[in-house]
Parts: C-alpha cells; sequence; structure tokens
C-alpha cells in the first residue's frame, strides 16, 4: 500500500473544519470533498474503507477536539487518560465515513451516475445515519459552511442535508475535471456547471420570504448571561452566591423586558429544591408585568430531567429529548460508573423527555423550546417550529471551554433559524447569547466569557418554509433513489472488479 494516499486522506479530512464556523472558508470543504473522491475513485473496496477512515478520524479530530476539554478540564479526567479517549471517540466516528468509502467503492462508484450523483448521495446518507446512531452526533454537516453564501437561499427549501449534497456533488464533480480520464472530463464539466447554476439561482432565493413578520408589536427580550465557570456551577460553596448573581442582574431586565431568560441549568439544583426562591423571583418579574423562562433541573417520581420552564407570565415546560451520552446519561452505567470521574458528572442520570411535548407559552407567543445539543438536530427543531411564533434554545457552552464548540454550535443554531424562517433566541451561560433573525443573521450578542444581560426585540412570524413542512424527508428520500439508479447503473465487469482485495 502507499502510505502516501492515506495522508492525504487525513489531510483533506482535517482541513474540512476550516469549511466551518469559526473559520467559515466555505469552498475548503469543496477541495476536501474533491479530494476524498480522487482518493476512492480508484480503490478496492477494503482501500476506500481505509482511506475514508483516515478522511473522517481526522476530520473529527479537528473539528471536535473540544471532547478533550470536556473531558481533561471538566470531567478531571488524567491526560494521560484524556488523550487516548479523546483519540478513541475521534476515530470511532471516523468509522462512519469509513463504511461510506467502503460501501461507495464496493456498489456505487462505477459509471458517471455513482461517481457524482451516487457519490453525493450516499455521503449524505451517511451524515444523515451519523445523527441517529448511538443518539446522534450530527456535528460537522457538510452545508454548515453555506450560512452566509448564495446557496443559504437554498436552505428553507432543503435544509443542511441539502447544502451537504451539493457540496460534496461539487467535490465529485471536480474530481472528475481534475483527474479522470480524457473520456470523463466533460462529464464533470457539464455537473460542476450545474452546481454553478445552482449557487446562482440561490441569489434569487435569498431575496423571498417564506415566512411573513406578524403585525403584533414585538418582544422585548431580556437574556442573562452569569459566565459561571463549570467548575463552580455545581460546587455547593457557590449556591447562594449563584442565586443572587442571577437576582441582581435580572434586576435591571425586569423594568424593560417583558420576558427575561436564564441559561440551561441556571439554578444547580431541582427545581422542587429550590421552590422558595423561585416564589421569590416570580414576585419580582410579576411586580413588572415581566415574564421568566429558566432552565432548571426537573424530577417526576423516579424521573429526573433537564428541563426549561416557564416561571412567571405564562406556562410549560419542556424536557429535553436529545440527550448527550457521558454528559446527561451513562451508556452501560451499571458497568461503567465510578470507573473515573468522567463517569460520574454531576447531573448525568437524566431522563429522555417525549416526543410529543407542546411549546411554552408566553404573553400569547408560542415558544418553540430547545435545550443545548438539541439545536444540531434539523428535523426536530422543524417539528417544533410548526405553529410557533419564535425560537428559542439555552444551553451551557461552559463544556467547550475556550475552543471553536460554542461557534460551531451557534452556526448550527443560526441555520435552524435560516432552515425554518423564525427569529430565534439564543442564551448561555458563558456565550454565545445572541438574538438571531429569520435569515440567520445575528442581531446582537453578548461577548463570550463576559457576565452581561442582553437586551433587545424579537418579531413573531408566521407561515411555514417547504423545510419547516417537510422537514429532511424529501432530501433523504432522493438520496437512497440517487443511490440505488447509481447502484443498478454499475457495468458488470467493474463491479467484478471491486470484490479483488487488498489496501
Amino acid at each position: 500500500m502507499k502510505i502516501s494516499h492515506y495522508v492525504f486522506a487525513a489531510a483533506a479530512g482535517a482541513s474540512l473544519t476550516l469549511s466551518l464556523a469559526p473559520f467559515d472558508w466555505w469552498w475548503i470543504a469543496i477541495i476536501a470533498m474533491a479530494a476524498l473522491a480522487a482518493c476512492l475513485n480508484t480503490t478496492t473496496a477494503k482501500q476506500g474503507f481505509m482511506r475514508a477512515w483516515c478522511f473522517g478520524s481526522a476530520s473529527f479530530a479537528t473539528g471536535v477536539s473540544w471532547v478533550y476539554i470536556a473531558m481533561h478540564d471538566f470531567g478531571e479526567t488524567p491526560a494521560m487518560l484524556a488523550v487516548p479517549m479523546t483519540a478513541i471517540f475521534c476515530i470511532g466516528l471516523g468509522l462512519i465515513p469509513a463504511l461510506f468509502g467502503y460501501c461507495y467503492s464496493r456498489w456505487i462508484r462505477d459509471g458517471i451516475a455513482g461517481k457524482t450523483l451516487g457519490f453525493a448521495a450516499l455521503w449524505v446518507i451517511f451524515e444523515w445515519l451519523r445523527g441517529w446512531i448511538f443518539t446522534g452526533f450530527p456535528w460537522l454537516y457538510l452545508g454548515y459552511g453555506h450560512l452566509h453564501t448564495p446557496m443559504a437561499g437554498w436552505s428553507p427549501v432543503i435544509g443542511v442535508y441539502g447544502l451537504s449534497f451539493w457540496v460534496a456533488l461539487s467535490g465529485a464533480a471536480l474530481a472528475l475535471c481534475l483527474t479522470a480520464p480524457a473520456a470523463l472530463k466533460p462529464y464533470g464539466y457539464s455537473t460542476l456547471a450545474a452546481c454553478l447554476a445552482l449557487f446562482g439561482l440561490g441569489f434569487s432565493l435569498q431575496k423571498h420570504e417564506w415566512t411573513l413578520a406578524v403585525d403584533t408589536p414585538p418582544l422585548r427580550i431580556g437574556a442573562v448571561q452569569s459566565n459561571i465557570s463549570q467548575e463552580k456551577k455545581w460546587a455547593y460553596t457557590q449556591y447562594w452566591a449563584t442565586l443572587e448573581q442571577y437576582d441582581l442582574a435580572s434586576e435591571e431586565l425586569w423594568p424593560d423586558s417583558d420576558l427575561v431568560i436564564w441559561p440551561e441549568a441556571a439554578i444547580p439544583a431541582l427545581y422542587h429544591n429550590a421552590l422558595s426562591y423561585f416564589d421569590y423571583i416570580a414576585e419580582r418579574a410579576q411586580a413588572n408585568n415581566s415574564a421568566l423562562i429558566t432552565g432548571v433541573p426537573t424530577r417526576f417520581k423516579e424521573d429526573m430531567y433537564n428541563s426549561v420552564m416557564v416561571i412567571s407570565g405564562g406556562e410549560g415546560i419542556y424536557h429535553k429529548q436529545r440527550l448527550v451520552p457521558f454528559g446527561e446519561y451513562v451508556p452501560l452505567s451499571h458497568y461503567i460508573r465510578g470507573l473515573i470521574k468522567f463517569f460520574d458528572l454531576p447531573m448525568s442520570s437524566f431522563t429522555r423527555g417525549g416526543s410529543d411535548q407542546g411549546h411554552l407559552t408566553v404573553k400569547g407567543w408560542q415558544l418553540a423550546a430547545s435545550i443545548c445539543y438539541e439545536i444540531a438536530y434539523p428535523d426536530l427543531i422543524a417539528d417544533s417550529a410548526r405553529n410557533s411564533d419564535l425560537l428559542f434554545t439555552i444551553s451551557n457552552d461552559a463544556w467547550f471551554g475556550h475552543s471553536i464548540g460554542p461557534d460551531q454550535h451557534m452556526q448550527m443554531a443560526q441555520m435552524r433559524a435560516l432552515e425554518n424562517g423564525r427569529e430565534l433566541i439564543r442564551v448561555t451561560s458563558t456565550g454565545i447569547t445572541a438574538i438571531v433573525d429569520h435569515r440567520g443573521n445575528i442581531r446582537t450578542r453578548i461577548p463570550s466569557f463576559e457576565a452581561g444581560n442582553l437586551k433587545g426585540i424579537v418579531h413573531a412570524r408566521s407561515g411555514t418554509t417547504p423545510f419547516t413542512r417537510y422537514g429532511s424527508t424529501p432530501i433523504i428520500v432522493l438520496c437512497f433513489g440517487l443511490v440505488i439508479y447509481a447502484g443498478f447503473r454499475r457495468r458488470p465487469d467493474q463491479a467484478r472488479s471491486n470484490t479483488m482485495t487488498g489496501v
């Protein structure tokens, strides 16, 4: 085997992170996918598996290296253990692109349809699967790099998976143009021209208003960013100081805010254990005709939930549905709890909320809630966006530390606002706390890692985008159809050659 091929694939995968926040060099993703396609277009199935594994593992190593910070800095895992655990995490995630590489090389690649449409469709299918396997890890999708390019005009129609399809197709076409035999190059040029046409059409779609502003007064928002470090958050000695900080920070917000929002698990105690404090805060809010929403852990019988609830000025409670492995629940907890401190983090035994939860209601507004990690799930947010006036999400991004994680998380929240044509409020403990308009642009924000208050207004919007109405179903069905089509278009002689082994 030629080691250089695997090094090249790993370098291409590592560069993929540069296409996403905070770098936003969107064109690098096309080059990276072109490099991957070139690596896979002349391989056996086993070689395709290994090269795509190198590509995927390297992309996760550069893109989600903040996992080390969560383990080491806040999970108190020794560096000598946190480093290999992070490596195993990235290498394990790399198996999903590796399976893509195997399937593409084994069953899809032969023929022009396979090298272009089949490549792009199969990549999106595996992105989609990654959002479900082991509760899902929907990070580093190719489409997020196009939040602020003309392709953003397509987002309310085809969502982030559709944008990922365009990136992968553009990369596959570029690979044909640069590396294919002369007889195949025209097909690469024509496919690339079609991708450029879609890019240009995005300019027109960006001007289209899929949803309309409701002719009602805007809602005045106040948000508290406490900037309480993760190591202090659950320390008992800091409990009363935390309560006082939120009380004092909200004092200046009550008179000018219709709604004040605190971040995820703002009060480090179960709701029923802090009832007297919440009664006091509710009186403060009601005295100013203001509403309050906060994240707070709750318990019902034997089940504990990561929740967000209306404390004053409305009604409703939402329990988080998509839980973070090891952070909010521990797989195989009976066997691994107690091995290292990372498996015994505070509040790591939550129960998953139901899928039929309604909106929170505040002053007649219908608010579609999500907590932290959930904002990364396109269809979960699309389901909740229906019949809502506004999206809002709360988070505790302190786990990311000073890494690229908060910027990636914010970019995903912005994409959800764009996909659904709804304004969005995002409130976090350490940043990024912001108000996002219905086109995915940040209207106002607080600097990260600073305690402060955000003030702004949001507008209700009516109507639905095609993505809100249908979700990712159309693009995923299309991708499965294209994969089947590409598989049937294979040439039997080449199909037989792909059964050869070798790495």
